[in-house]
Order: C-alpha cells, then sequence, then structure tokens
C-alpha cells in the first residue's frame, strides 16, 4: 500500500471521526444546524436518529484505521477496498437523499483513496 493511499485513507477515517462528533454530539447545537442545515427543532426531533447515524460512521472509521493497521498489508487493502467503497455508496446515498454536497464530502475522498490503493 502507498503512503499516497495510507494518507487518503486515513484522511477519509478522519472526515468520519468529525462526523461521528458531528452527529454524535454536535447534532442539537448550533454548529450541528448548520453543518446539517437544520433548524433546532428538526435537530431535537432527530438526535436519537442522528446518533445511530454516527455509530455507524464510527463503524465505518474503525473499519479504515483496522485497514491502516493490519499487520498482513495485502489483507489490510482487501479491508480498507471493502470499507471504502461502503463510504462512496454511503455518500451516493446520501447525495441523493438527503444534500448533494455529500458527494463532496464522502464519496470523492473514498474514491480518491481507492484509486491511490489500486495504483500501489
Amino acid at each position: 500500500m502507498s503512503l499516497l493511499a495510507q494518507i487518503l485513507i486515513a484522511l477519509v477515517a478522519l472526515i468520519h471521526l468529525y462526523i461521528v462528533y458531528l452527529e454524535m454530539v454536535l447534532w442539537d447545537t448550533p454548529r450541528g444546524h448548520k453543518a446539517f442545515a437544520m433548524t433546532p427543532q428538526q435537530a431535537q426531533n432527530s438526535k436519537v436518529l442522528a446518533a445511530n447515524q454516527g455509530v455507524y460512521n464510527g463503524f465505518l472509521a474503525a473499519g479504515l484505521i483496522w485497514a491502516l493497521t493490519h499487520p498482513v498489508v495485502a489483507f489490510g487493502a482487501q479491508i480498507a477496498t471493502f470499507f471504502l467503497v461502503c463510504v462512496a455508496i454511503a455518500g451516493v446515498y446520501g447525495a441523493m437523499s438527503a444534500a448533494r454536497k455529500i458527494i463532496y464530502i464522502q464519496t470523492l475522498p473514498a474514491t480518491l483513496a481507492l484509486t491511490a490503493l489500486w495504483l500501489s
């Protein structure tokens, strides 16, 4: 796995850790309202769902971190491929169902990481 692939995979993991923080901690705050374009009432009504979403994003980050730290590099690359594809698909779905900007926040970084991984 090339250094570029590792850096991009780590970046995708960090993005998802930040999303976890937004969804589980900041959801019902002004920062969360702004990030997700919601009113305080919308945030309050969806707080439990957002926390659940945060758990799933945490699993994506954990899988990418596992891929980066696995002692067998070839297996780590397979793990990374799986989780990056999951992130890319989730990003496409999110862009279609929630907000177009998700394609840039999730799908694009995951696709770049996958490309770097496959070229290494």
